[in-house]
C-alpha cells in the first residue's frame, strides 16, 4: 500500500479482521472498515458482529461503515446453492456480491482501493477470494489489493487480540443459510 492510497477494507467480524485492523492503524494507513455481510442470518447473529466490529474499530480510532442488510438479495442470488460446501459455488458467490457492493461504495465516496479480511479465517479459500475479488474489480473498475492476514505472525497477533479483548468468535461463517 502507498501512503497516497484511501482503502476501504471489507470485513466480514471482528476476529478475521481484528488483527489486520490494528496493524494498519499502527501504520498509520488511511482506511476506514466497512461491514457489509447480508448472508449472516440470523438478524441478531448479524447484529451482534456488527457490533463486535465497531468496538474493534472504535478500539483503533477506525471510521466504521455500515452498509445496507439485504439477506433476500443475498438469498436470491444463491438460490439453488444453498447445500453446497464450504469454499464451494455459493462461497465465490457471495465473494463477488459483497466484494462489488463494497468497490461500489467505495468509488462513490473517495476511496481509492479496496481490501478485504475475507480469506484470513482457515475455513476459506484465500484464492477464492482474491478470484471473486478480480472480478468485482474489472465489474466496477476499483482496484483490489490484497491483504495477507494469515502469514507473518498475523494469525498468532489475531489469536492474542481474540483473547485479550474478549471478541465474541462466532461458531459459524454466517455463510451457510439457517432457518429461522
Amino acid at each position: 500500500m502507498s501512503n497516497n492510497e484511501k482503502i476501504l477494507l471489507l470485513s466480514c467480524c471482528a476476529p478475521c479482521s481484528c488483527a489486520v485492523i490494528k496493524t494498519m492503524a499502527e501504520n498509520s494507513a488511511d482506511f476506514a472498515v466497512v461491514f457489509y455481510n447480508p448472508n449472516i442470518k440470523p438478524l441478531q447473529e448479524y447484529e451482534k458482529r456488527r457490533d463486535e466490529n465497531k468496538r474493534v474499530c472504535d478500539l483503533y480510532h477506525v471510521p466504521f461503515i455500515e452498509l445496507e442488510y439485504d439477506n433476500a438479495r443475498w438469498c436470491k442470488l444463491i438460490k439453488g446453492l444453498e447445500d453446497e460446501p464450504e469454499r464451494g459455488k455459493r462461497c465465490s458467490i457471495c465473494f463477488e456480491m459483497r466484494l462489488k457492493r463494497a468497490m461500489e461504495y467505495a468509488l462513490d465516496n473517495g476511496f481509492t482501493a479496496v481490501s478485504s479480511v475475507l480469506g484470513v479465517s482457515r475455513y476459506k479459500n484465500l484464492d477464492q477470494v482474491n478470484k471473486a475479488a478480480d472480478l468485482a474489480s474489472k465489474a466496477t473498475n476499483c482496484p483490489y489489493i490484497h491483504i495477507e492476514g494469515r502469514k507473518g505472525g498475523m494469525q498468532e497477533l489475531r489469536a492474542q487480540l481474540i483473547k485479550e479483548l474478549n471478541l465474541y468468535n462466532q461458531d459459524y461463517c454466517g455463510c451457510k443459510p439457517r432457518v429461522e
